[in-house]
């Protein structure tokens, strides 16, 4: 007989380097068992990212059905599954064709830099080739990062995919739409449609009406029939049709970097979360007013919990490489056989004057600066492999600096605490130096899983499901570690200068023409 556990909920987390089925109890918050598949990444040419959707949705139905099976093996019922989350990798984006269900290209991952040439023909069509322009409307720069031009890209270079839009058979959609329409039924009813949270990453969206804009969609030129339906992050959008979880219906999506906003409790105006994955990223809540950053931040939706509630806005710091500097540094550069090997390198405590700017991918936040690529300086002979992975590790929280700097000034209210979660967090090498470079506490929850947690508190809360409350008083409080200051903070000033320097050694190495040629 299996043991009854009270409503449980599910929350499939897709991110860019892998794929987690995770099983909360909803009551608890406490995680049950969880499934995990590493995905891999395609560099066709220098600049370019992608991943194979299909790979991605089998990596998901893969994760649910070992999950299901490891639950079983703990005597926990899988019927007690009330609801499914979804949270995803952000930005990146994926046309399949709805007859067939099929993907019509690789998906363009959110740091690839094909489409800086298509960022240029784009800025000759503004008047005073003005980054900003749709600012105001979307809370987002023009830059290679956001959807609309990875989508204008693929219109303009694949056959397949135009053939598509003028036979009306092709659909698009970040990574959540993909899942979603092929978790219920894809080209047998599948539900077309994505969330405010990742609508307000495509620079498509109006984040005020929270509606597709047609200028912006005539601008870009991308046809208005191919985008997903908008709805809030909590609400059921449709049922699994296949696997052990037939009949449970999905009924939370949030891009992952709100989903950890929500994970982390952050529902008042003014808190903050950084998340340490694939790349890095910082955002606070600023309620239910959207703030207009004017140091380089990006303004987005950080949730809107069901059909009737207002949307809460954050302001957002991206940092476009974190964890991918480990990654690097292990499979790139050999300097270790594994991710927890980098962290042994790095506890030398020091990078003995080594500064690394991990700028693979131009800069992000607060820069916007795709000319910009990677370096390392401040070399010596005395230099080894364990300085240049202290300075990889260093970088991070240097870039973390950054936006919070950018933070502090656009919000008027400096974060006397960081709260941070992240695959990364386990490092406590890290940890502690970012506690020491920001001259503040750094607390994180004892279950890293923020981002699943809250997918799947946006699934529990949903009308039809309400099996999880979203009231502060209810929410289970989360045990922390904390991470105090311990160097002076002139010691910190000074690496922190040096930082900024190597910084603008990196800028303008590349001449933008030069990615449109590729190798």
């Amino acid at each position: 007989m299996a043991a009854s556990l009270g409503p449980l909920v599910g929350a499939i987390d897709q991110g860019t380097s892998s794929t987690r089925f995770l099983v909360f109890n909803a009551e608890t918050a406490e995680l049950l068992s969880h499934h995990q598949v590493e995905i891999k990444q395609e560099f066709p040419r220098e600049g370019w990212v992608e991943q194979d959707p299909m790979e991605i949705l089998n990596s998901v139905y893969e994760c649910v059905e070992k999950t299901c099976e490891k639950m079983k093996e703990l005597n926990i019922d899988i019927s007690n599954i009330r609801a499914i989350g979804v949270t995803n990798q952000r930005e990146t984006t994926v046309v399949w064709d709805k007859t067939t269900g099929e993907p019509l290209y690789n998906a363009i991952v959110w740091l690839d830099l094909r489409t800086q040439s298509t960022v240029e023909h784009l800025l000759d069509k503004i008047p005073g080739r003005n980054k900003s322009f749709s600012k105001f409307k979307t809370g987002l720069p023009l830059s290679t990062y956001f959807s609309a031009v990875k989508l204008r890209w693929l219109l303009d270079n694949v056959e397949e995919i135009k053939q598509a839009v003028e036979e009306q058979r092709a659909m698009f959609g970040t990574i959540d739409s993909w899942l979603i329409w092929s978790l219920t039924g894809g080209k047998d009813g599948g539900i077309h449609c994505t969330d405010v949270t990742n609508a307000s990453r495509t620079m498509l969206f109006n984040i005020h009406s929270l509606e597709w804009d047609p200028e912006l969609c005539q601008f870009f030129d991308i046809p208005m029939e191919i985008l997903p339906t908008v709805r809030s992050s909590s609400e059921i959008y449709g049922v699994m049709e296949s696997g052990a979880l037939t009949g449970v219906p999905i009924s939370g999506c949030l891009g992952d970097q709100s989903a950890a906003l929500v994970g982390q409790m952050c529902f008042k105006d003014g808190q903050a979360k950084n998340t340490y994955g694939t790349g890095c990223f910082l955002l606070c809540n600023t309620g239910q007013k959207s703030v207009f950053s004017e140091h380089g931040l990006l303004t987005t939706i950080a949730y809107k919990m069901g059909r009737n509630n207002p949307p809460f806005y954050a302001l957002e710091g991206s940092v476009a490489i974190a964890g991918a500097v480990v990654r690097w540094l292990r499979d790139n550069l050999g300097i270790a056989q594994s991710s927890q090997e980098v962290e042994l390198a790095a506890e030398v405590g020091t990078s003995y004057g080594c500064y690394f700017v991990p700028a693979f991918s131009g800069l992000y936040a607060p820069y916007w600066e795709p000319s910009a690529r990677g370096i390392i300086c401040g070399l010596t002979q005395f230099t080894n492999k364990n300085h240049i992975a202290f300075a990889a590790l260093e970088a991070v929280c240097f870039q973390t600096r950054e936006i919070l700097d950018a933070m502090n000034k656009d919000c008027g209210m400096p974060l006397n605490q960081l709260q941070v979660d992240g695959g990364m967090t386990n490092n406590k090498i890290l940890m502690q130096l970012q506690a020491d470079i920001l001259c503040i506490p750094v607390v994180k929850p004892s279950m890293p899983e923020t981002t699943a947690l809250g997918a799947a508190m946006a699934a529990g809360a949903a009308e039809g499901v309400e099996v999880w409350s979203l009231n502060p008083g209810d929410l289970t409080t989360v045990t922390c570690e904390r991470f105090e200051p311990q160097i002076n903070p002139e010691e910190s000033e000074y690496r922190y200068a040096r930082w900024k320097k190597a910084v603008m050694k990196s800028m303008g190495w590349e001449k933008s023409e030069t990615h449109s040629k590729g190798k």
